[in-house]
């Protein structure tokens, strides 16, 4: 896919879209036309993903396999430039840089070696964060979205229900991430961790993608906390099976961790590209793949009210670790309100986001300042407290 300009593909699906109408086309007519236009193919699994993710809202899935353009994309007549990522952030504050568009477009228009480190919670189910899904979401509807009642008079954060994937989805899922990894890996330094929030009913489909992308698999940090996810009754026979729980309360939350291979020994990658490892709590404490939490607080909460919000005591562990030398820019590519990016400015990291949704992009304009600015811990911004029985970062 390196020989398309970014948004070239994207708009040639758009093109033939336009021109068939309200009938739509499956994904090997599109292929077709795709080949027409620019002389050479573009693979299936490529167009699935424009049409999945990438853009979302400009087209509409009629059937399994078809599509048409959306008619919010035939009220713009400016096609062509919609949406695509913008050369300049739309938001700045101190060292951290927010584009709104879409990651891919803008991952491949940026130089090779540029990036030091990704810490990113993505989209794990995609279609959850389509503008169909986010609109059920908004409008507490929930769709896709599992709106828990309130416990212990306290309302839960909404959940993406993952057990409703179809085969066809979990695909989808799978060549997302790979192609997400193939066009990420040039763009990172050699050493570069990649640091990816998942889920255990589909991390091992995250995992295997980005090993076929060509990253290392360095294990995963695990997040202990526990959540709203699962536990359960089974549905409509509560008190007849009121022993039984469908799944498993969910206790922890795997982040995989991944690494773009060296140049020569993880010494002599670091003195050329300052990474390699991770950052060692202190001379004798190295960065654990344990951490204890919390759930998110409801004042951060009340500055960033967004479903997949993490906690910055938990964030400034793991983007202050992805940079083993506290040197080089750190790349959230699926920002949402910025918590990634507030972590990095409250531990004087350069940071870079990129979130397509435009109304969690105004989101993480506002959130990004408070979020950093928070103690947390007992501590100010981006101290780190020493504690024997686990690591923390107060």
């Amino acid at each position: 896919m390196g020989r398309f300009q970014p948004g070239q593909v994207r708009d040639g699906i758009a093109d033939c879209l336009v021109r068939v109408g309200s009938e739509g086309a499956s994904v090997g007519e599109i292929e077709n036309h795709l080949s027409q236009a620019f002389g050479e193919g573009v693979p299936p699994s490529s167009i699935r993903s424009y049409l999945q993710l990438n853009t979302p809202g400009r087209f509409e899935r009629l059937t399994r396999g078809r599509y048409r353009i959306a008619e919010t994309a035939l009220a713009a007549p400016a096609m062509a430039g919609a949406g695509a990522s913008e050369t300049k952030p739309s938001f700045q504050y101190g060292n951290a840089k927010l584009f709104q568009g879409d990651s891919l477009e803008w991952l491949a228009s940026q130089p090779e070696n540029s990036i030091h480190g990704v810490v990113t919670d993505p989209p794990y189910g995609l279609i959850e964060y389509t503008p169909t899904q986010l609109a059920k979401l908004r409008a507490g509807r929930g769709g896709t979205w599992r709106i828990p009642p309130s416990f212990d008079g306290h309302q839960r954060a909404p959940l993406p229900r993952f057990t409703t994937l179809t085969d066809s989805e979990l695909d989808d899922l799978e060549r997302f991430f790979r192609k997400f990894g193939e066009i990420l890996r040039p763009v990172l330094v050699p050493g570069a961790h990649v640091v990816v929030a998942a889920n255990p009913l589909v991390s091992h489909l995250v995992s295997y993608a980005l090993d076929a992308a060509g990253f290392e698999r360095r294990g995963e940090i695990v997040r202990l906390v526990t959540t709203m996810r699962g536990g359960d009754r089974p549905k409509n026979a509560h008190e007849e099976f009121a022993e039984v729980s469908v799944m498993p309360r969910s206790n922890w939350e795997p982040w995989l961790l991944f690494r773009k291979p060296v140049e020569g020994t993880v010494a002599e990658n670091l003195r050329k590209w300052k990474t390699g490892g991770l950052r060692r709590i202190s001379g004798d404490r190295p960065f654990g793949d344990v951490i204890t939490s919390s759930p998110t607080p409801s004042r951060e909460r009340r500055i960033a009210s967004h479903p997949s919000l993490k906690p910055q005591a938990f964030m400034r562990q793991v983007v202050r670790a992805v940079l083993p030398l506290g040197e080089g820019v750190v790349l959230d590519p699926f920002a949402g309100a910025g918590s990634t990016l507030a972590a990095a400015e409250a531990l004087g990291y350069e940071s870079i986001g990129v979130e397509l949704d435009p109304t969690y992009a105004e989101l993480a304009a506002r959130a990004i300042r408070e979020l950093s600015k928070i103690g947390v811990g007992g501590a100010g911004p981006g101290r780190v407290k020493v504690d024997p029985r686990r690591t923390e970062l107060g």
